[in-house]
């Protein structure tokens, strides 16, 4: 699924899902087999493949919800 990933005013990482309609702040990032592993606020881990450092924002990406 397509992921927006930006910053806000506090300079927290948040994740907007389009298609969900859902925008949750990241609470943990973790490195896991399948890239770079995403906890949000509301429970939900995305993982992200292949996410280039440093971090641009704002950034769409491609992500696979695991939980």
């Amino acid at each position: 699924m397509k992921a927006m990933l930006r910053q806000n005013a506090a300079g927290h990482l948040v994740v907007y899902l389009a298609k969900k309609d859902l925008e949750e702040e990241v609470v943990k990032e973790t490195e896991g087999c399948e890239g770079k592993i995403l906890t949000l606020a509301n429970g939900w881990k995305l993982a992200i493949p292949n996410l280039p450092e440093p971090l641009r924002l704002p950034q769409t990406i491609e992500a696979k919800r695991l939980s």
